[in-house]
Order: structure tokens, then sequence, then C-alpha cells
């Protein structure tokens, strides 16, 4: 990437990089707090924990912090975002095997599925978190 390697921060794009931060966490909680949609309050949801990472490049949205910076400090809150989601998946699986067991007896139809290791979302997930540490090291250049 030489084409970011000296580039910097004006204070008209450390200003929009603030807004948008901030923006994004306000429109989250827009998305949580209203009465209409589930699919909405469940993208909001979502959302809230996304903004609440993107937070933490806000001290980075000062006028000339090198773009380079900027972009490895994301793709840092990204592989921990991606890192987490998978571990708390996996977490949530291993918690349903170890504590919850299906009575003997049941008027449900039990319907097989895939276990989660081997659903798609996942493994999209696993894919994501996998590029985002190869643009993590990639980001971070030579010392």
């Amino acid at each position: 990437m030489p084409v970011l390697e000296n580039k910097k921060l004006s204070l008209s794009g450390a200003l929009r990089l603030e807004f948008l931060i901030i923006g994004l966490g306000i429109l989250a909680l827009f998305m949580i707090f209203q009465p209409f949609s589930l699919v909405v309050f469940s993208i909001g949801c979502g959302l809230v924990v996304v903004a609440a990472l993107a937070n933490n490049l806000l001290p980075l949205a000062e006028p000339g912090t090198p773009i380079r910076s900027i972009l490895f400090a994301a793709s840092v809150v990204l592989v921990v975002f991606f890192t987490a989601l998978l571990v708390s998946i996996a977490a949530a699986h291993l918690y349903g095997l170890v504590f919850l067991t299906a009575p003997s007896v049941s008027l449900l139809v039990k319907v097989s599925s895939k276990p989660f290791w081997a659903q798609p979302l996942y493994w999209g997930i696993a894919v994501a978190d996998i590029i985002m540490w190869f643009a993590v090291y990639k980001l971070k250049g030579k010392k």
C-alpha cells in the first residue's frame, strides 16, 4: 500500500471520521429502541457491538494522523470482533451440550441440523477472521 504511506488525515476528514463513529452508535440506539420491527431491533443489537468497538478509533480521529494507522487500528478492531464472535458461538454450543438436555418425551418434532462447526455462517465468519488477521499482519509493516 504505497499510496497510503504518506497520506495524513485532514481536519475535515478527522471530523467526518468522528461523526461517523458517533453517528453509528446513535443509529444503533435508534434501531434498538424503535417499536416497529424485530428485524431492525436485531440488526441494531449487532450494530451496537460494532459501534462500541469502533469507539476505540476515536483517539485516532485527529488531524495529521496517518491513514495507514487508522486502517491498522480498524483491522485490529475487526479481528477482535470476529474472533470474539467465533468464540461466543462455540461457547454457546458447548453450553447447550453440557447444560441443556432435551426431555425424554416431547411433543415437538425433532429436526436434525448440522453441528455448529458445519454451518456456513460459522465458516464465513472464520474466513473473514483469517482475512482480517492477514490484513493486520500486512498493515503492521516493518518496524
